[in-house]
Protein backbone atom coordinates (compact mmCIF):
# COMPACT_ATOMS: atom_id res chain seq x y z
CA UNK A 1 0.00 0.00 0.00
CA UNK A 2 1.40 3.26 -0.99
CA UNK A 3 1.46 6.14 1.98
CA UNK A 4 0.52 8.75 -0.31
CA UNK A 5 -3.09 7.26 -2.15
CA UNK A 6 -3.91 9.15 -5.35
CA UNK A 7 -4.85 8.10 -8.83
CA UNK A 8 -1.48 7.25 -11.05
CA UNK A 9 -1.62 8.84 -14.49
CA UNK A 10 0.75 5.16 -16.02
CA UNK A 11 3.98 3.28 -16.20
CA UNK A 12 7.40 3.82 -16.98
CA UNK A 13 9.37 4.70 -19.90
CA UNK A 14 10.86 2.27 -22.52
CA UNK A 15 9.49 -1.03 -22.14
CA UNK A 16 7.24 -0.33 -19.15
CA UNK A 17 6.06 2.79 -21.04
CA UNK A 18 4.62 0.57 -23.90
CA UNK A 19 2.13 -0.84 -21.13
CA UNK A 20 1.34 3.01 -20.63
CA UNK A 21 -0.11 2.98 -24.48
CA UNK A 22 -2.35 0.20 -24.16
CA UNK A 23 -3.65 2.69 -21.23
CA UNK A 24 -3.67 5.49 -23.89
CA UNK A 25 -5.38 4.07 -26.75
CA UNK A 26 -8.17 6.58 -26.33
CA UNK A 27 -7.62 10.58 -27.04
CA UNK A 28 -5.94 12.28 -24.19
CA UNK A 29 -7.48 15.77 -23.52
CA UNK A 30 -6.04 18.01 -20.53
CA UNK A 31 -8.03 20.20 -18.69
CA UNK A 32 -6.86 24.06 -18.47
CA UNK A 33 -7.17 26.18 -15.82
CA UNK A 34 -8.75 29.66 -16.51
CA UNK A 35 -4.90 31.35 -16.30
CA UNK A 36 -2.88 28.64 -18.10
CA UNK A 37 -2.55 30.95 -20.92
CA UNK A 38 -2.28 34.10 -18.73
CA UNK A 39 1.12 36.13 -19.61
CA UNK A 40 3.53 34.72 -17.00
CA UNK A 41 5.29 37.28 -14.76
CA UNK A 42 8.40 38.98 -15.84
CA UNK A 43 10.15 36.96 -12.53
CA UNK A 44 9.23 35.18 -9.09
CA UNK A 45 6.88 36.77 -6.90
CA UNK A 46 6.21 37.20 -3.44
CA UNK A 47 2.69 36.16 -2.09
CA UNK A 48 1.27 36.88 1.25
CA UNK A 49 2.35 33.81 3.89
CA UNK A 50 -1.42 32.97 3.96
CA UNK A 51 -1.92 32.14 0.89
CA UNK A 52 1.30 30.29 -0.22
CA UNK A 53 0.17 28.10 2.50
CA UNK A 54 -3.65 27.88 1.01
CA UNK A 55 -1.88 27.01 -1.89
CA UNK A 56 0.80 23.95 -0.79
CA UNK A 57 -2.83 22.47 0.82
CA UNK A 58 -4.14 22.80 -2.02
CA UNK A 59 -1.81 20.30 -3.82
CA UNK A 60 -4.14 17.70 -2.57
CA UNK A 61 -7.18 18.40 -4.07
CA UNK A 62 -8.63 16.35 -6.00
CA UNK A 63 -9.72 18.52 -8.94
CA UNK A 64 -7.37 18.80 -11.42
CA UNK A 65 -8.01 22.37 -12.03
CA UNK A 66 -7.52 23.51 -8.60
CA UNK A 67 -4.55 21.57 -7.49
CA UNK A 68 -2.67 22.68 -10.89
CA UNK A 69 -3.90 26.72 -9.87
CA UNK A 70 -1.82 25.67 -7.01
CA UNK A 71 1.23 24.25 -8.04
CA UNK A 72 1.81 27.30 -10.46
CA UNK A 73 1.19 29.83 -7.56
CA UNK A 74 4.22 28.14 -5.75
CA UNK A 75 6.50 27.68 -8.43
CA UNK A 76 6.19 31.28 -9.62
CA UNK A 77 6.81 32.23 -5.48
CA UNK A 78 10.04 33.40 -4.91
CA UNK A 79 12.73 30.74 -3.64
CA UNK A 80 13.60 32.85 -0.43
CA UNK A 81 9.61 32.19 0.48
CA UNK A 82 8.88 29.26 -1.41
CA UNK A 83 11.60 27.04 -0.01
CA UNK A 84 10.83 26.66 3.91
CA UNK A 85 7.51 26.39 3.05
CA UNK A 86 7.87 23.36 0.63
CA UNK A 87 9.81 21.96 3.39
CA UNK A 88 7.86 22.31 6.50
CA UNK A 89 5.00 20.41 4.13
CA UNK A 90 7.52 17.79 3.35
CA UNK A 91 8.61 17.20 6.81
CA UNK A 92 5.22 17.54 8.89
CA UNK A 93 1.93 18.16 6.08
CA UNK A 94 -0.68 15.66 7.30
CA UNK A 95 -1.56 14.78 3.79
CA UNK A 96 0.94 12.25 2.25
CA UNK A 97 0.02 13.31 -0.61
CA UNK A 98 0.87 16.81 -0.29
CA UNK A 99 4.08 15.76 0.92
CA UNK A 100 4.93 14.27 -1.60
CA UNK A 101 4.07 16.95 -4.27
CA UNK A 102 5.88 19.55 -2.42
CA UNK A 103 9.13 17.27 -2.75
CA UNK A 104 8.79 17.30 -6.20
CA UNK A 105 8.22 20.69 -6.64
CA UNK A 106 10.78 21.10 -4.25
CA UNK A 107 13.39 20.68 -7.11
CA UNK A 108 12.80 23.49 -8.81
CA UNK A 109 14.38 25.99 -7.03
CA UNK A 110 17.75 24.66 -7.21
CA UNK A 111 18.06 24.93 -3.35
CA UNK A 112 21.02 23.26 -1.21
CA UNK A 113 18.76 22.47 1.30
CA UNK A 114 16.58 19.98 -1.34
CA UNK A 115 19.15 17.41 -0.76
CA UNK A 116 18.96 16.87 3.27
CA UNK A 117 15.04 16.62 2.27
CA UNK A 118 15.98 13.68 0.31
CA UNK A 119 17.78 11.44 1.85
CA UNK A 120 15.28 12.29 4.70
CA UNK A 121 12.73 10.84 2.36
CA UNK A 122 14.74 7.87 1.43
CA UNK A 123 13.42 6.54 4.46
CA UNK A 124 10.01 7.56 4.52
CA UNK A 125 7.03 4.79 4.36
CA UNK A 126 5.67 7.07 1.73
CA UNK A 127 6.04 5.27 -1.77
CA UNK A 128 6.03 8.33 -3.53
CA UNK A 129 8.24 10.45 -0.81
CA UNK A 130 11.12 7.17 -1.77
CA UNK A 131 10.42 7.19 -5.36
CA UNK A 132 11.12 11.50 -5.77
CA UNK A 133 14.06 10.84 -3.56
CA UNK A 134 15.73 8.39 -5.61
CA UNK A 135 15.39 9.88 -9.00
CA UNK A 136 16.50 12.74 -7.40
CA UNK A 137 20.16 10.80 -6.55
CA UNK A 138 19.81 9.48 -9.78
CA UNK A 139 20.17 13.15 -10.88
CA UNK A 140 22.51 14.18 -8.29
CA UNK A 141 24.69 11.53 -7.23
CA UNK A 142 26.28 11.16 -4.08
CA UNK A 143 29.07 8.85 -2.72
CA UNK A 144 27.99 9.69 0.90
CA UNK A 145 24.42 7.95 0.06
CA UNK A 146 25.91 5.04 -1.97
CA UNK A 147 26.00 2.49 1.51
CA UNK A 148 22.32 3.60 1.85
CA UNK A 149 21.47 2.96 -1.80
CA UNK A 150 23.12 -0.77 -1.86
CA UNK A 151 21.27 -1.74 1.69
CA UNK A 152 18.06 -0.75 0.26
CA UNK A 153 18.31 -3.13 -2.73
CA UNK A 154 17.39 -6.34 -0.85
CA UNK A 155 14.36 -4.60 0.19
CA UNK A 156 12.74 -2.41 -1.69
CA UNK A 157 10.03 -4.16 -4.02
CA UNK A 158 7.38 -1.01 -4.68
CA UNK A 159 6.64 -1.25 -7.78
CA UNK A 160 6.97 2.20 -8.89
CA UNK A 161 10.05 2.75 -6.50
CA UNK A 162 12.58 0.27 -7.22
CA UNK A 163 13.12 1.05 -10.95
CA UNK A 164 14.24 4.57 -9.61
CA UNK A 165 16.60 3.25 -7.06
CA UNK A 166 18.01 0.74 -9.71
CA UNK A 167 18.35 4.45 -11.81
CA UNK A 168 19.87 5.93 -9.00
CA UNK A 169 22.66 2.83 -8.16
CA UNK A 170 23.42 2.99 -12.20
CA UNK A 171 24.51 6.70 -11.82
CA UNK A 172 27.84 5.18 -9.87
CA UNK A 173 29.06 3.71 -12.94
CA UNK A 174 32.25 3.11 -12.21
CA UNK A 175 32.33 1.35 -8.57
CA UNK A 176 32.91 -2.35 -8.85
CA UNK A 177 29.88 -3.26 -6.58
CA UNK A 178 27.29 -0.89 -8.19
CA UNK A 179 28.54 -2.91 -11.47
CA UNK A 180 28.63 -6.73 -9.87
CA UNK A 181 25.22 -5.92 -8.20
CA UNK A 182 23.55 -4.53 -11.54
CA UNK A 183 24.62 -7.59 -13.46
CA UNK A 184 23.40 -9.62 -10.86
CA UNK A 185 19.89 -7.86 -11.05
CA UNK A 186 20.02 -7.87 -14.96
CA UNK A 187 19.55 -11.86 -14.94
CA UNK A 188 17.06 -12.29 -11.65
CA UNK A 189 13.87 -11.53 -10.61
CA UNK A 190 10.56 -10.14 -12.45
CA UNK A 191 11.04 -9.08 -15.60
CA UNK A 192 9.23 -5.89 -14.94
CA UNK A 193 12.15 -5.28 -12.92
CA UNK A 194 14.62 -6.54 -15.08
CA UNK A 195 13.65 -4.92 -17.81
CA UNK A 196 14.21 -1.85 -15.58
CA UNK A 197 17.66 -2.60 -14.85
CA UNK A 198 18.57 -3.53 -18.78
CA UNK A 199 17.20 0.14 -19.58
CA UNK A 200 19.59 1.86 -16.75
CA UNK A 201 22.12 0.18 -17.84
CA UNK A 202 22.61 1.41 -21.60
CA UNK A 203 21.14 4.99 -20.35
CA UNK A 204 24.46 4.78 -18.22
CA UNK A 205 26.30 3.00 -21.14
CA UNK A 206 27.40 0.48 -19.07
CA UNK A 207 29.95 -1.39 -20.62
CA UNK A 208 30.90 -3.88 -17.32
CA UNK A 209 27.41 -5.22 -18.82
CA UNK A 210 27.75 -5.72 -21.92
CA UNK A 211 28.43 -9.67 -21.81
CA UNK A 212 24.93 -10.14 -19.37
CA UNK A 213 23.05 -7.92 -22.11
CA UNK A 214 24.35 -10.19 -25.43
CA UNK A 215 23.04 -12.80 -23.40
CA UNK A 216 20.02 -11.99 -22.67
CA UNK A 217 19.46 -10.38 -26.06
CA UNK A 218 20.24 -14.25 -27.42
CA UNK A 219 17.09 -15.03 -25.69
CA UNK A 220 13.41 -15.29 -27.40
CA UNK A 221 11.51 -13.38 -24.91
CA UNK A 222 10.07 -10.46 -23.36
CA UNK A 223 13.06 -8.96 -22.63
CA UNK A 224 14.75 -8.98 -25.92
CA UNK A 225 13.83 -5.65 -26.98
CA UNK A 226 15.02 -3.77 -23.61
CA UNK A 227 18.33 -5.84 -24.45
CA UNK A 228 18.78 -5.31 -28.51
CA UNK A 229 18.55 -1.43 -27.43
CA UNK A 230 20.59 -1.48 -24.59
CA UNK A 231 23.44 -2.93 -26.63
CA UNK A 232 23.21 0.09 -28.76
CA UNK A 233 23.13 2.54 -26.23
CA UNK A 234 26.35 1.19 -24.04
CA UNK A 235 28.16 1.48 -27.54
CA UNK A 236 30.33 -1.20 -27.45
CA UNK A 237 30.98 -2.01 -31.70
CA UNK A 238 31.19 -5.48 -30.55
CA UNK A 239 27.56 -6.00 -30.29
CA UNK A 240 26.90 -5.71 -34.35
CA UNK A 241 27.40 -9.12 -34.98
CA UNK A 242 24.58 -9.93 -32.13
CA UNK A 243 22.46 -7.50 -33.59
CA UNK A 244 23.05 -8.58 -37.51
CA UNK A 245 21.82 -12.04 -36.02
CA UNK A 246 19.18 -10.56 -34.42
CA UNK A 247 17.48 -9.05 -37.52
CA UNK A 248 17.58 -12.41 -39.48
CA UNK A 249 16.12 -14.44 -36.32
CA UNK A 250 14.67 -11.97 -34.26
CA UNK A 251 10.41 -11.52 -34.22
CA UNK A 252 9.31 -9.35 -36.76
CA UNK A 253 8.04 -6.28 -33.67
CA UNK A 254 11.29 -6.29 -32.56
CA UNK A 255 13.08 -5.23 -35.71
CA UNK A 256 12.72 -1.19 -34.88
CA UNK A 257 14.65 -1.42 -31.73
CA UNK A 258 17.36 -4.05 -33.13
CA UNK A 259 17.63 -1.07 -36.14
CA UNK A 260 17.32 1.58 -34.03
CA UNK A 261 20.34 0.10 -31.51
CA UNK A 262 22.77 -0.10 -35.08
CA UNK A 263 21.94 3.27 -35.60
CA UNK A 264 23.07 3.91 -32.10
CA UNK A 265 26.20 2.41 -32.86
CA UNK A 266 26.97 5.04 -35.77
CA UNK A 267 26.50 2.21 -38.68
CA UNK A 268 24.24 3.16 -41.53
CA UNK A 269 22.10 5.31 -39.42
CA UNK A 270 20.41 7.52 -42.05
CA UNK A 271 19.18 3.98 -43.35
CA UNK A 272 18.02 2.60 -40.19
CA UNK A 273 16.41 5.85 -39.11
CA UNK A 274 14.73 5.76 -42.45
CA UNK A 275 13.25 2.00 -41.56
CA UNK A 276 11.78 3.39 -38.66
CA UNK A 277 10.40 6.32 -40.06
CA UNK A 278 8.64 4.02 -42.78
CA UNK A 279 7.85 1.82 -40.69
CA UNK A 280 5.87 4.07 -38.50
CA UNK A 281 4.28 5.75 -41.61
CA UNK A 282 2.87 1.88 -42.88
CA UNK A 283 1.46 1.36 -38.80
CA UNK A 284 -0.22 4.81 -39.15
CA UNK A 285 -1.61 4.17 -42.46
CA UNK A 286 -2.72 0.15 -42.08
CA UNK A 287 -4.78 -1.05 -38.63
CA UNK A 288 -3.61 -3.83 -37.05
CA UNK A 289 0.22 -3.67 -36.24
CA UNK A 290 0.10 -1.77 -33.20
CA UNK A 291 3.29 -3.60 -31.94
CA UNK A 292 5.49 -2.12 -34.80
CA UNK A 293 3.86 1.18 -34.30
CA UNK A 294 4.97 1.23 -30.69
CA UNK A 295 8.72 -0.32 -31.53
CA UNK A 296 9.22 2.01 -34.33
CA UNK A 297 8.13 4.86 -31.50
CA UNK A 298 10.23 3.80 -29.14
CA UNK A 299 13.23 3.59 -31.64
CA UNK A 300 12.91 7.04 -32.89
CA UNK A 301 12.49 8.30 -29.68
CA UNK A 302 15.93 6.38 -28.49
CA UNK A 303 17.37 8.27 -31.61
CA UNK A 304 16.37 11.74 -30.33
CA UNK A 305 17.39 10.95 -26.89
CA UNK A 306 20.88 10.61 -28.59
CA UNK A 307 20.56 13.50 -30.00
CA UNK A 308 18.86 13.06 -33.62
CA UNK A 309 16.86 15.86 -34.36
CA UNK A 310 15.32 14.09 -37.36
CA UNK A 311 14.35 11.38 -35.33
CA UNK A 312 12.18 13.72 -33.67
CA UNK A 313 11.12 15.73 -36.76
CA UNK A 314 9.85 12.24 -38.26
CA UNK A 315 7.47 11.79 -34.97
CA UNK A 316 6.53 15.17 -35.71
CA UNK A 317 5.68 15.23 -39.00
CA UNK A 318 3.78 12.09 -38.17
CA UNK A 319 2.43 12.70 -35.02
CA UNK A 320 0.91 16.22 -35.18
CA UNK A 321 -2.13 15.24 -37.92
CA UNK A 322 -2.77 11.23 -36.65
CA UNK A 323 -5.08 10.22 -34.23
CA UNK A 324 -4.85 6.75 -31.91
CA UNK A 325 -3.56 4.04 -32.69
CA UNK A 326 -0.81 6.04 -33.76
CA UNK A 327 -1.03 9.37 -31.49
CA UNK A 328 -0.36 7.60 -28.26
CA UNK A 329 2.59 6.29 -28.77
CA UNK A 330 3.90 9.03 -30.56
CA UNK A 331 3.22 11.18 -28.27
CA UNK A 332 4.97 9.08 -25.58
CA UNK A 333 7.49 9.02 -27.44
CA UNK A 334 7.98 12.62 -27.78
CA UNK A 335 7.46 13.32 -23.99
CA UNK A 336 10.16 11.07 -23.06
CA UNK A 337 12.79 12.97 -25.73
CA UNK A 338 11.80 16.53 -23.99
CA UNK A 339 12.76 15.05 -20.71
CA UNK A 340 15.66 12.80 -21.50
CA UNK A 341 16.97 15.26 -23.88
CA UNK A 342 15.26 18.87 -23.35
CA UNK A 343 17.57 20.89 -25.24
CA UNK A 344 17.16 18.91 -28.47
CA UNK A 345 13.07 19.11 -28.00
CA UNK A 346 13.49 22.69 -27.53
CA UNK A 347 15.47 23.80 -30.74
CA UNK A 348 13.15 21.27 -32.75
CA UNK A 349 10.37 22.92 -31.61
CA UNK A 350 11.76 26.59 -32.48
CA UNK A 351 11.88 25.41 -35.65
CA UNK A 352 8.59 24.56 -36.72
CA UNK A 353 5.83 27.27 -37.88
CA UNK A 354 3.13 25.16 -36.59
CA UNK A 355 4.07 25.13 -32.96
CA UNK A 356 0.34 24.84 -30.98
CA UNK A 357 -0.22 21.16 -32.50
CA UNK A 358 3.45 19.62 -31.82
CA UNK A 359 2.50 21.23 -28.35
CA UNK A 360 -0.56 19.83 -28.17
CA UNK A 361 1.02 16.67 -28.94
CA UNK A 362 3.98 16.71 -26.92
CA UNK A 363 1.03 17.68 -24.25
CA UNK A 364 -0.51 14.36 -24.37
CA UNK A 365 2.72 12.43 -23.80
CA UNK A 366 3.12 14.14 -20.62
CA UNK A 367 -0.15 13.32 -19.66
CA UNK A 368 0.70 9.81 -20.18
CA UNK A 369 4.54 9.86 -18.38
CA UNK A 370 4.50 9.49 -14.62
CA UNK A 371 8.00 10.63 -14.09
CA UNK A 372 6.85 13.69 -12.11
CA UNK A 373 10.55 14.94 -10.98
CA UNK A 374 11.82 14.63 -14.34
CA UNK A 375 8.62 17.22 -15.35
CA UNK A 376 9.53 19.33 -12.57
CA UNK A 377 12.97 19.84 -14.14
CA UNK A 378 11.82 20.20 -17.64
CA UNK A 379 9.37 22.70 -16.01
CA UNK A 380 12.07 24.39 -14.62
CA UNK A 381 14.27 24.59 -17.53
CA UNK A 382 10.91 26.23 -19.21
CA UNK A 383 10.82 28.85 -16.32
CA UNK A 384 14.15 29.87 -16.37
CA UNK A 385 14.14 30.18 -20.36
CA UNK A 386 11.36 32.08 -19.64
CA UNK A 387 12.32 34.86 -17.48
CA UNK A 388 15.62 35.09 -19.37
CA UNK A 389 14.23 35.72 -22.64
CA UNK A 390 14.25 39.25 -23.72
CA UNK A 391 10.59 40.79 -23.54
CA UNK A 392 8.49 40.13 -27.00
CA UNK A 393 11.01 37.72 -28.60
CA UNK A 394 10.55 34.38 -30.19
CA UNK A 395 11.99 32.61 -27.32
CA UNK A 396 9.82 33.86 -24.54
CA UNK A 397 6.79 33.22 -27.07
CA UNK A 398 7.64 29.75 -27.73
CA UNK A 399 8.32 29.22 -23.72
CA UNK A 400 4.96 30.83 -22.48
CA UNK A 401 3.06 28.75 -25.35
CA UNK A 402 4.86 25.83 -23.51
CA UNK A 403 3.53 26.70 -19.87
CA UNK A 404 0.10 27.61 -20.97
CA UNK A 405 -0.43 24.10 -22.78
CA UNK A 406 1.51 22.21 -20.97
CA UNK A 407 -0.50 23.51 -17.87
CA UNK A 408 2.13 24.66 -15.08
Amino acid sequence: MMGATRPRATRRRSARARAVVLFGACVLSLAYSASAGAQEPAAPQRVAADQLKAAIDRLGSLDYATRTEAARLVRRTASAQAVPALLDAVSAHADGYVRYKALVLLTGFNDPRTKDAMRESMASPNDRLRTVAYSYFEHNPDPGILDTLVAALDKEQAEFVRPELIRALAAHATEPRVQQLLVREAGRGEDFFRSAVIEALGDYKARYAYDAVTAIAKLDGPLLDDAALALGKIGDRRALETLAGLQRSAPRTAQPFVAAAICLLGTNCESHENYLTQTLKFSDQNIGFQELLRGAASGLAALGVSGRESAVSALLEIGMPSRDPTRAPVALALGTVALRNTGLMLSALRGLSDRNAAIDLLAEGFDMLEEDLEKERFFATVRRGYWDAAEGSPERQLMQTLIGKLDF
